[in-house]
């Protein structure tokens, strides 16, 4: 004798569970972007005119130790695990003029701070901007070269170099790891669109006055690139690779040099070289924007976990300026070495 009921419930039931089961990993599949973190373990500063990494006490900003480095340290990327650090030596030069390009990424061990190894990019030169994708793989562009390496950080492998048209000095990584966007200065153009699955450039997104800084939105529909020139923000759908909107840098008279999003996905914030740093609502980018005054050359930042502290690195004057988000003002400057121009807290 069966008893009818109670089944096309239970089968309700695990269908629901299964459907909230999707959802709930569809949400939380990009996670936290790996490229724009924060942590309260450590904070590194990439001292480029020092030819120092820089480790410092993330809540009192003294400095804990120092690894000489070849010319010159530029960015930085930290492994998944938040064990390893991997930092590019560009050479002894600066973009345009660099006469003795390099050609490898050090490898720093965080628990001891010393560097533990190098990965050689060799034929490929003058290694600058570095992400790295949940796998650990790691994505660097060697600009005098034209090209994005693939590279494999346990064996030390290039698993693909990619061509990208142009310079490709900074590039942002979508957080689902789908695709690369490079900004080329003022050597090319446009922004390159690299397929990260099928190792190849895609396509060209038109920037007829060069561009800058650039960086993905959380939920990666959204890439965020400055003019080169004017002092815009270009809006880059993801979806159509185009350009859907342009957004002005309020009191600034050229372009900006930097942009990030800050880790919680809630504000934009950009540097110009003349020490301007704009702050703008993420969800509003044509709102009403807040503009502080930094160091000499500001040219990268660090986020602090607590959501407000925002370190702003001066590349001009060796300096570090604290910004507060919550007070909107610069609360205290440290010095942090000859020229810092990246880091983290980790």
């Amino acid at each position: 004798m069966s008893i009818p009921g109670p089944r096309p419930i239970l089968i309700l039931c695990a269908t629901a569970a299964v459907a909230l089961v999707a959802l709930l990993s569809a949400a939380s599949a990009i996670g936290p972007d790996l490229n724009n973190i924060t942590g309260s373990r450590g904070l590194i500063l990439i001292d480029k005119l020092g030819h120092h990494i820089r480790f410092f006490d993330p809540a009192t900003h003294q400095e804990l130790s120092s690894i000489d480095a070849e010319v010159n340290p530029h960015d930085v990327a930290i492994s998944p695990d938040r064990r390893t650090a991997y930092v590019p030596i560009y050479g002894d030069g600066v973009y345009g003029k660099n006469p003795h390009p390099g050609h490898s990424i050090d490898i720093v061990d965080l628990a001891s701070r010393r560097i533990t190894g190098t990965i050689d990019l060799s034929p490929y030169q003058a290694p600058h901007d570095i992400k790295i994708d949940p796998s650990g793989t790691l994505y660097v562009v060697c600009d005098l070269s034209r090209k994005l390496l693939v590279i494999d950080p346990r064996t030390r492998e290039i698993k693909a170099a990619i061509d990208t048209d142009g310079t490709a000095h900074w590039f942002t990584v979508l957080p689902d790891g789908s695709k690369a966007y490079t900004a080329n200065k003022n050597d090319r153009p446009f922004v390159s669109v690299i397929d990260l699955k099928a190792r190849k450039m895609i396509g060209r997104v038109p920037a007829p006055n060069g561009t800058e800084g650039i960086a993905s939105s959380p939920d990666g529909k959204h890439v965020l690139v400055i003019d080169d020139r004017d002092p815009v923000i270009l809006v880059i759908d993801t979806a159509t690779d185009s350009v859907v909107d342009k957004v002005p840098l309020e009191e600034n008279p050229r372009g900006a040099y930097v942009i990030r999003y800050t880790p919680d996905g809630t504000k934009v914030l950009a540097c110009a070289m003349n020490g301007n740093i704009n702050e703008l609502d993420a969800s509003n980018l044509h709102a009403s924007q807040h503009v502080f005054k930094a160091g000499k050359n500001p040219m990268g930042f660090a986020f602090a976990p607590d959501n407000r502290t925002v370190l702003i690195a001066n590349h001009g004057d060796g300096t570090v300026s604290v910004l507060d988000l919550k007070e909107q003002r610069i609360t205290g400057n440290f010095m942090a070495g000859t020229g810092i121009e990246s880091g983290t807290y980790y």
